[in-house]
């Protein structure tokens, strides 16, 4: 079995369009993620909440997303990308808004559950957006260029969160999260729908079910899908752990904020050159490794003593996750039918949200039975799982088949 990614590619400058409509609003709805993210964890635990509690809040940010992401495909596919933008940033702003007011852990819950809905929406809208309108050969770097804005603005977040929560408390990360989501989709509610796709009599798409979707791309959901699950529960944990070992350590907001923005600098450099390694090699490429290092730092994660030793953890995370960025994406918009893509997207978004959902709630489970140590290490146990599976069922870079492509598309 061997992967079509086209060796002939045009420039990057033909990605130059979507900087300003597309790549920019997605750095700063990253700055506004970054704020917000160490601090949930941090606001749960202030208002009284165990540390099992905070980690189940923070899994509700996940939840949000396995809830939204079906509902996002039938939503972008009915009423295109622009329209979903704006309706997907009202739902989060309100989310980050009750989070911001939040009195009780179970408050701040429904705010994260919110924002997970509108992520939901607003990355189906974007990844469908991509997918449609940039050239195949340029696809991996389209969607890791879009990842890595993403992660500019979550290694900006942390920092900007920083300085707003020495000057108003914990919950100045929030206020910042607030301002990039309404901002950000401000900026991108000007881009234009690309043409919709229509069926073969004329008509306009019909309604695809998911029961549609499952019985007729089972194969591809049902093994790369479940490498797809492993990644994103390795992923999302990340944001749980970190901010749990922190308090552990005795360490506080503004120092785990600093701690995130480090490791999501080394995650910004590994960006870029996953997309061009993804372009020219093929995807397994970065899929495996990435998993791999993600897995070794969470074995790492309890030998850290202080916040020295925490950062260099983070710096291993950040490297395992830029490694695989864009690589969920990318995978997706390969195997997705042109005439049902957002359908398709959200089955497959549903696959990774799941993962980031059960990642968080497993830590806030495994918590209240044994050692954090012990749950770290389950966790690097599923992030290996991940990269036998992705190694398994990534299908292998072939020159000739990517030229073949290629030279289909041109004719």
């Amino acid at each position: 079995m061997t992967e079509t990614v086209p060796r002939a590619q045009p420039g990057v400058g033909a990605l130059k369009p979507l900087v300003t409509t597309v790549f920019v609003p997605a750095a700063i709805f990253g700055i506004g993620q970054g704020a917000g993210a160490p601090i949930m964890a941090v606001t749960a635990r202030d208002l009284g909440a165990s540390i099992t509690v905070a980690g189940l809040i923070v899994a509700l940010g996940g939840l949000g997303a396995v809830l939204g992401d079906l509902p996002a495909g039938r939503i972008v596919s009915r009423f295109g990308e622009r329209r979903s933008i704006i309706g997907g940033s009202a739902l989060g702003a309100t989310g980050v808004v009750i989070c911001l007011f939040a009195a009780t852990p179970w408050v701040l819950g429904i705010g994260a559950l919110l924002t997970g809905l509108a992520n939901a929406v607003w990355g189906l809208a974007r990844q469908s957006y991509l997918a449609e309108t940039v050239p195949l050969s340029l696809r991996a770097r389209a969607m890791s260029s879009f990842a890595a804005m993403w992660r500019l603005g979550f290694f900006l977040g942390p920092l900007i969160g920083a300085g707003v929560i020495l000057m108003m408390g914990t919950r100045g990360g929030f206020l910042v999260q607030l301002v990039g989501v309404v901002l950000a989709g401000a900026l991108m509610a000007r881009v234009s729908d690309p043409p919709r796709t229509v069926d073969a009599s004329g008509g306009e798409h019909r309604l695809v079910t998911l029961t549609d979707i499952l019985g007729r791309h089972r194969a591809p959901l049902s093994t790369l899908g479940i490498g797809s699950l492993l990644m994103g529960a390795a992923r999302a944990s990340r944001e749980a752990v970190l901010p749990l070992w922190a308090l552990h350590l005795g360490l506080d907001a503004a120092q785990v904020s600093v701690i995130f923005g480090v490791g999501a600098a080394v995650d910004l450099l590994c960006s870029y050159p996953a997309g061009h390694i993804m372009d020219r090699y093929g995807r397994r490429l970065v899929a495996v490794p990435s998993l791999t290092v993600i897995g070794v730092s969470y074995l790492l994660l309890p030998l850290s003593t202080g916040a020295l030793g925490l950062t260099a953890v983070a710096v291993v995370m950040g490297i395992g996750n830029g490694l695989g960025n864009g690589v969920i994406m990318t995978l997706g918009a390969d195997i997705a039918p042109p005439d049902e893509r957002a359908e398709f997207l959200a089955a497959w978004r549903l696959t990774h949200d799941t993962g980031m959902f059960g990642g968080p709630l497993a830590i806030g489970v495994l918590a209240a039975a044994v050692p954090l140590g012990w749950a770290f290490a389950v966790l690097g146990a599923t992030s290996f799982a991940g990269a036998a599976v992705m190694h398994r069922y990534i299908p292998r870079y072939s020159p000739s088949v990517a030229a073949q492509a290629d030279r289909g598309r041109s004719g």
